[in-house]
């Protein structure tokens, strides 16, 4: 197995991995409770999910060390950019976890009701860092990343026209949240990030699968190494 396939396998492991968290959205529910810092409920989903965000974060971080060296012979400018996002969306899944958990760290030291407002001010806070970082980066991502894929054909063209046409359908939903068109749970939210989801998903199969296609851009991957 040459270097170029483990890359492959590298990378498309972590796009797999990034799908981990979608229990999350479920996981959290107890959170999102006006009266989760006084209930009884377990605590364990939330911490749960915040866990397999960690590991979405990874992952972000992940795919983009692995396919930096492969696409900067593309373009550095976007590859880097690349790297950079990436990097920001893992940095806001971090920051996004950490107030749920701080929110669990609350409800264990007995905040009691006075501090109802303060929780429900961090899950507010979450769902901001969640817009921002699962939602809004994705679409930053399918761009940089989509381009140099679509120009080298190291992947079939379709992937990424997935990405490039679902990142500013993601991008008006993402806006129509921050003006309170829609909820960032909605149908139309929803409907938008499937093309995004649909790309990195069948991607990271792809890369799995099949690895890298002969490309120019391969030819000088495997000349440097």
């Amino acid at each position: 197995m040459d270097a170029l396939r483990k890359t492959s396998l590298v990378a498309g492991g972590c796009y797999v991995l990034t799908f981990v968290s979608i229990p999350s959205l479920t996981l959290y529910a107890p959170v999102r409770e006006a009266d989760y810092l006084v209930d009884t409920t377990s605590e364990t989903p939330v911490v749960v999910g915040g866990l397999l965000e960690v590991i979405v974060a990874l992952a972000c971080i992940g795919t983009a060390v692995a396919l930096f060296p492969v696409l900067r012979r593309q373009g550095e400018a976007r590859a880097l950019g690349f790297v950079a996002a990436r990097v920001l969306e893992a940095g806001g899944i971090f920051v996004g976890v950490a107030s749920l958990l701080t929110v669990v760290a609350l409800r264990r030291a007995g905040a009691g009701a006075d501090a109802l407002f303060t929780g429900q001010a961090l899950v507010a806070f979450y769902d901001s860092m969640f817009l921002l970082s699962q939602s809004l980066m994705p679409a930053v991502n399918a761009l940089l990343l989509g381009s140099l894929l679509y120009q080298s054909r190291l992947v079939p063209r379709v992937l990424p026209l997935l990405g490039l046409v679902g990142a500013p359908l993601l991008v008006a939903a993402d806006i129509g949240v921050l003006f309170d068109l829609w909820d960032r749970l909605s149908p139309v939210t929803a409907i938008a990030a499937l093309p995004i989801a649909v790309w990195e998903f069948s991607l990271g199969v792809y890369l799995l699968v099949k690895g890298f296609r002969p490309a120019p851009v391969i030819t000088g991957a495997r000349a440097a190494g």
